[in-house]
């Protein structure tokens, strides 16, 4: 059988416009607080003075207060605020004049009447000072117009690698590994107008419109368009090739999430199922798409070699060849660089959005 409820100890102080209670309960649980009729109630389990035990007590308050009061618990103790109707300055807490024998005064947060409206001061002080600071700073004409345009450069990306995406992946189901050898000649006019678009983002980082920085973008898109425009956009032999069916969908996928996160967060929207999808779905296939673009190269080096093309003679008297398979045995060099600093720059994107929060102090 339970035992009879027993007063906690109570710690308050005030504010012109709070009232802010501590309660000496560790570990409380299933609390119930209420204020009715200006009169607050409270009850709970936890360890106190006693023991482990369920603690009550009511406090009925000199003026009037909001109903609904803020709690706060940690493992120590339950903090309590309650906000006054008026802000004005209570001569004690409880209509009552005598103090009841749980509640005392909380030094660490007392004040007296002169010392709070100092702090009141202060903070319209400081209020102020942040208006003038921000009234001062220039508003920006067009910032409406960038963030529209913003808007739709990620929606029309979005559109278009969702309709790469959907395509690819119908055409798995219902075409198997066939799929894989016409992906170029069906896919490649989209892909070759999200790509051109994509050089918009270096822009973009150029005149400040995103806040990325501009060499990984540089990175990204330049690596992106090598391969597509040169490589396979310019060996029929290459676009019937099964990895240019790995190279898209891998592309596809990651931008599925990219561009739809960017769009929500210039109208100031976090999804955060979408966030962490957009940095983590990266992981594996960023390296899995460097791996695709790898292969492609190397399939296409013996291709070059044969036909000579884009190879570079240099008029006598120094009568030398620069051969392009030679150029793109250092590019596969430079793409595993390219690749390292890409995926450095998104491990901390992510450790910035998805790491552990700092814990403030209690």
């Amino acid at each position: 059988m339970a035992g009879p409820s027993l007063r906690p100890h109570v710690h308050w102080a005030q504010r012109h416009r709070e009232l802010f209670l501590r309660v000496d309960l560790s570990d409380v649980r299933n609390p119930d607080i209420t204020i009715t009729d200006n009169v607050l109630h409270f009850r709970a389990q936890g360890h106190g003075a006693k023991g482990d035990n369920i603690y009550e007590f009511e406090i009925e308050f000199l003026e009037p207060v909001e109903p609904k009061p803020v709690c706060r618990m940690t493992q120590r103790q339950l903090n309590i605020t309650v906000q006054k109707k008026e802000s004005n300055w209570w001569e004690r807490l409880t209509k009552q004049e005598k103090r009841p024998l749980f509640l005392a005064p909380d030094f660490d947060r007392w004040l007296d009447e002169s010392d709070a409206e100092m702090e009141l001061k202060e903070k319209e002080e400081e209020k102020i000072n942040k208006m003038k600071i921000e009234s001062r700073v220039p508003k920006d004409p067009f910032k409406h117009l960038k963030k529209g345009y913003l808007i739709m450069y990620n929606l029309v990306q979005f559109l278009g690698f969702s309709w790469i995406f959907v395509n690819m992946t119908v055409r798995l189901f219902i075409l198997g590994k066939d799929s894989f050898y016409d992906t170029f000649h069906t896919i490649s006019d989209m892909m070759y107008f999200c790509q051109t678009l994509a050089l918009m983002e270096i822009m973009n980082s150029l005149i400040g419109l995103v806040r990325s920085p501009v060499i990984p973008s540089v990175v990204q898109v330049f690596g992106r368009n090598f391969v597509l425009f040169v490589i396979l956009g310019s060996l029929e032999e290459m676009q019937s090739k099964p990895v240019v069916f790995f190279i898209f969908y891998f592309w596809s996928i990651t931008e599925l999430f990219r561009y739809p996160y960017y769009m929500l967060s210039c109208i100031g929207i976090e999804w955060k199922p979408l966030t962490w999808l957009r940095y983590t779905v990266w992981i594996p296939l960023y390296p899995l798409g460097g791996l695709a673009e790898a292969v492609c190269i190397v399939q296409s080096i013996p291709i070059f070699s044969e036909t000579g093309k884009f190879s570079l003679g240099l008029p006598n008297p120094l009568n030398v060849t620069i051969q392009f398979p030679f150029v793109l045995q250092i590019y596969l060099i430079a793409l595993f660089l390219g690749v390292f600093v890409n995926f450095r720059h998104l491990y901390k994107q992510r450790k910035q959005h998805l790491g552990p929060k700092k814990r403030k102090m209690k």
